[in-house]
C-alpha cells in the first residue's frame, strides 16, 4: 500500500464468487465495487485540496493522522482507514482446503492461546463484541507479542504502532445480504476462507520489521 494520491480501486485478487458459499458474489460485488469505491473517491477529495499531502501513503497518511492539519484529520481517518482496512481484507481470503494456520504463525497462535480452538473462539468473541461497526484485528506489538484487538468504524491499528496480521470486517455490509443480523454465523463462515499463507507471510513481516 505504498501508492499515494490520486488513489484507485484494484480489481479483486480472485473472482467475485470466488469464496462461495461462504461470502457470496453480491456481497463481494457491492462490498468491493460500491463500499471500498466510495471510500476512495472521498478520500481523493479531500486529498484533492491538499497537494501537501499527496505524496502520501494510506499508511503515512494513518500513522501520521494527529500531525495533519485539523480541518482533515476525521474525513482522512475515515477514508483512508475504510481504503486500508479494506484492501487488507480482501487480501486475506482465500477458498482453499487450508483451514488452520500454518508455520511461524501456527506456532505462535498456539503460544499466545493455548491452541488454535482457542483463538478461534476468542477471536470470534472479539468480532461479536463490536458494538456497531468495526473490525477484530489479529496483530503483533511492539515486542513481535500476538495481540487480539477490536477497532471501531474505519479505525486501524497502525497509530498504536501494531502490525497488523488479520482483520475481519464486522460492518453490516460485509454480511447482511446472506446472514441477515446473524454476524455469528458470518464469522463461522469468514474463518472457512481465511488465507492462512498469507497471514503466515503477513506474520513473518511483522515480526521481522
Amino acid at each position: 500500500m505504498t501508492e499515494h494520491y490520486k488513489f484507485i480501486n484494484y480489481p479483486l485478487p480472485y473472482a467475485y464468487n470466488a469464496l462461495e458459499p461462504y461470502i457470496d458474489e453480491k456481497t463481494m460485488r457491492l462490498h468491493h465495487d460500491k463500499h471500498l469505491q466510495t471510500y476512495i473517491d472521498n478520500l481523493n477529495n479531500v486529498l484533492k485540496d491538499h497537494p501537501e499531502l499527496q505524496k502520501l501513503s494510506l499508511e503515512q497518511l494513518l500513522v501520521n493522522i494527529n500531525r495533519l492539519p485539523e480541518t482533515v484529520q476525521t474525513p482522512i481517518l475515515n477514508n483512508a482507514g475504510g481504503v486500508y482496512n479494506h484492501r487488507f481484507y480482501f487480501s486475506n481470503l482465500i477458498n482453499s482446503n487450508l483451514k488452520h494456520p500454518i508455520g511461524a504463525l501456527a506456532a505462535n497462535i498456539n503460544r499466545a492461546f493455548g491452541s488454535f480452538d482457542s483463538f478461534q473462539k476468542q477471536f470470534t468473541e472479539a468480532g461479536l463484541s463490536v458494538f456497531g461497526s468495526g473490525y477484530a484485528w489479529l496483530v503483533t506489538d511492539r515486542n513481535g507479542m500476538l495481540r487480539i484487538i477490536t477497532t471501531p468504524n474505519q479505525n486501524t491499528p497502525l497509530p498504536q504502532n501494531l502490525c497488523p496480521i488479520l482483520n475481519l470486517d464486522v460492518w453490516e455490509h460485509a454480511y447482511y445480504l446472506k446472514h441477515y443480523n446473524v454476524r455469528a454465523d458470518y464469522i463461522k463462515d469468514w474463518f472457512q476462507v481465511v488465507n492462512w499463507n498469507k497471514a503466515n507471510k503477513n506474520y513473518l513481516f511483522c515480526v521481522g520489521r
